[in-house]
């Protein structure tokens, strides 16, 4: 069996990302310090993964997790928007410091033969196309502003990826992930923020009608991949990927945030009223991506956005409830 690390491996993209590794028979090892992530994400797993605990800003926690390791999918990131306002120096120092760290770890063990960085669709902020190809450009747009810590490290990682990383017998691919949900995903996103602005205006659902206020008029867009379809994406990056490139995983359907909010209210079955407010600086108007070059290596995401939210939204409603 191929011996497999997933850094960040107790997060949500992570989690799912081990959990489909060992259903298709590889040898997984998990590397995390659960900082955002859950060992319960990995419970029905546990006995067939190994989990090592540390930290990725330690080189020698880090050389530890890549020993005689074959291929290393580099996920350990700080994620979550309230997080790049917040702390813009944690999310430099994981992201930057750890990749370095997972590069001078990787230069030194011959045994991997693949390694995949985890981008992010933060790299191009107002794209100049929707949808947008991989060649659009990527842009720190204010770096005075501390929302692109996470754009400009996960920037940062790339260019560490494809021009520190100096092995000619290693395998470097990138993949930019676009608003991938589903159960389990954290609080700071745009699905889970909203379910929870819907808990607390109906008093935990026992209303059928309330009012919410949004960031920004509603008309901003994004395109929303279910989990288990952006991990299907991102396996066939390592196992078909070329060399050197980048890939798109997502979905092209894109929503929005007004239509979306429509979806949701109508699953819970709210009369909902929206007051609309102002986007936070650096917030992106619309994403979308061209996933076509990843369909080129067979990718057909199949979960419609209907029934990737119903899971979603179930999933939340029964913790919210349960965590009153």
């Amino acid at each position: 069996m191929t011996n497999v690390l997933v850094t960040g491996g107790t997060g949500f993209i992570g989690s799912n990302l081990v959990l489909e590794l060992v259903k298709r028979g590889y040898n997984v090892r998990v590397f995390d310090n659960n900082f955002r992530g859950k060992l319960d994400n990995l419970e029905s797993v546990k006995e067939k993964v190994e989990f090592v605990e540390g930290d990725i800003r330690n080189l020698n926690d880090v050389k530890r997790a890549v020993s005689g390791m074959e291929v290393v999918y580099h996920l350990a990131f700080i994620n979550g928007t309230e997080y790049f306002y917040k702390l813009p120096e944690l999310v430099l120092e994981v992201g930057v410091k750890g990749q370095i760290n997972m590069i001078d770890a990787i230069s030194d063990e011959s045994t991997v033969k693949t390694f995949i960085y985890a981008s992010s669709s933060e790299v191009y902020q107002n794209a100049t196309e929707i949808p947008t190809t991989e060649s659009i450009m990527c842009v720190v747009p204010d770096v005075t502003n501390p929302r692109y810590s996470y754009g400009g490290g996960k920037l940062m990682g790339e260019l560490l990826t494809l021009h520190y990383l100096k092995r000619d017998d290693l395998k470097k691919v990138i993949f930019r992930p676009h608003n991938i949900y589903g159960g389990a995903m954290g609080f700071e996103h745009v699905v889970p923020q909203l379910a929870k602005k819907i808990f607390d205006a109906t008093e935990g659902f026992t209303n059928n009608s309330a009012e919410i206020t949004i960031q920004g008029n509603g008309s901003e867009t994004r395109a929303f991949c279910y989990v288990s379809d952006a991990v299907d994406g991102i396996i066939l990056t390592a196992e078909k990927g070329e060399d050197g490139n980048v890939y798109h995983v997502g979905k092209e359907e894109e929503i929005s945030i007004l239509d979306l909010i429509k979806r949701i209210s109508e699953y819970y079955n709210i009369d909902l009223k929206i007051n609309t407010g102002e986007l936070q600086a650096g917030s992106t108007p619309r994403r979308c991506p061209d996933v076509s070059k990843l369909k080129e290596l067979g990718y057909v995401p199949t979960v419609t956005l209907t029934e990737g939210l119903k899971e979603t939204l179930s999933w939340y409603k029964n913790y919210y409830l349960n965590n009153k």
